[in-house]
C-alpha cells in the first residue's frame, strides 16, 4: 500500500516540513556526490553506531538515507502527515517535536543492539513519530492510497487508522523477529526498533507538545 494524500486540508503553510524534505534530499545527493570507498565511511562518522555511540549522530543520522526508494518513501510518508501535525503544533514545537522522535527512535535501536558495528540512518524513526501522532489527532481521517493488484492498480481510500495501524503492527512484529535473529548472533537490516519506538513517542508527544487553546476571558 502506497499512500497518496490525505483528506485533511492543513490551514497553515508547512514550512518546517518543506524544510525538512529539502535538507534531507540536499544530504541526499551530497551522498550520491561521494565517492564510493569515502561513502561507508561518511555513514559511519555521521550514522549513529551503536558500538561506538556519539550524541551528534543522533541528529545527523536522520538526515541520511540508503537508497532511493529509502528517502522516496520517508519523504512521501513527511509530506502527507507532517502537514497536518506541524498545523496542530505549530512551527517551531513541530521541529522539536520531529527531532525529538528521531532521537528516541534511534536510542530505541540502540537499546536493542548495542553492541552492533552496523550505522543506524534514515529518517524513518522521526516520520514514525509523525505517524504516531497523526493516528491520535486524525484517527477518523481517510488516505487516498494507491494498491498493487496483481498486474494492475487501484486507488482507494482507506481509514487512516487502519492504514497506520496496520503499518505499525507490521514494524512491530518485524522487530521482535529481528531481536530474535539477533539474539542468534545474526543483525543489519531495518531498524524495526526505531520505527516503533518513533511512532510510540510520537503518539505520547504529541499529547505534550499540541497548542493549547487560549482562555477566552468573560466581560
Amino acid at each position: 500500500m502506497i499512500p497518496l494524500r490525505d483528506v485533511i486540508p492543513s490551514r497553515t503553510t508547512p514550512y518546517i516540513t518543506v524544510t525538512l524534505i529539502v535538507l534531507n534530499a540536499l544530504a541526499w545527493f551530497y551522498e550520491l556526490a561521494l565517492p564510493r570507498d569515502v561513502l561507508p565511511l561518511f555513514l559511519q562518522m555521521y550514522g549513529v553506531v551503536p558500538a561506538d555511540f556519539t550524541v551528534p549522530s543522533l541528529i545527523t543520522s536522520m538526515f541520511l538515507h540508503g537508497s532511493w526508494s529509502h528517502i522516496i518513501g520517508n519523504m512521501l510518508y513527511l509530506w502527507i502527515f507532517g502537514d497536518n501535525i506541524e498545523d496542530q503544533l505549530g512551527h517551531g514545537r513541530f521541529l522539536v517535536f520531529y527531532l525529538l522522535s528521531g532521537v528516541v527512535a534511534a536510542l530505541g535501536q540502540v537499546a536493542m543492539d548495542p553492541l552492533s558495528t552496523l550505522p543506524t540512518i534514515g529518517a524513518s524513526g522521526a516520520v514514525a513519530g509523525v505517524m504516531g501522532a497523526y493516528i491520535v489527532l486524525y484517527p477518523h481521517s481517510r488516505v487516498l492510497t494507491l494498491i498493487p493488484l496483481w498486474f494492475y492498480f487501484e486507488i482507494v481510500e482507506i481509514p487512516a487508522i487502519f492504514l497506520l495501524g496496520f503499518w505499525f503492527l507490521i514494524q512491530l512484529f518485524s522487530a521482535g523477529a529481528i531481536a530474535a535473529h539477533a539474539a542468534t548472533g545474526g543483525g543489519g537490516g531495518i531498524a524495526f526498533m526505531a520505527h516503533v519506538a518513533g511512532f510510540v513517542v510520537g503518539m505520547i508527544g504529541v499529547v505534550v507538545f499540541r497548542k493549547r487553546p487560549r482562555p477566552v476571558e468573560w466581560l
